[in-house]
């Protein structure tokens, strides 16, 4: 999944702290938001900001899967569905 990655970093949870997967990361150009296991010998320093920001995405799009219409995807044009995340996002934010 990231053997074509184009983007400034990856922001992970601690379960995907490995050598493997932070070189895999460093080869592409990108830089690794993972913080390290608590068995890891040297801890790796990590942005704690941007790990705590994506535990505000994960919780919106749990959020949007209690939409039923966006959870099964009827939608058979593209525009239509965005249209319904459009609609499903402003729902959310606006409670």
């Amino acid at each position: 999944m990231l053997a074509d990655l184009s983007a400034g970093g990856v922001i992970a949870d601690k379960a995907y702290d490995s050598n493997a997967l932070r070189d895999l990361i460093a080869e592409a150009g990108a830089q690794a938001v993972i913080p390290s296991k608590t068995s890891r010998k040297l801890v790796i320093p990590h942005d704690a900001v941007a790990y705590t920001l994506r535990n505000r995405i994960e919780r919106f799009f749990n959020k949007l899967k209690h939409f039923r219409h966006i959870a099964t995807r009827y939608d058979r044009r593209a525009v239509y569905f965005l249209a319904c995340l459009y609609l499903a996002s402003a729902m959310i934010w606006m409670r």
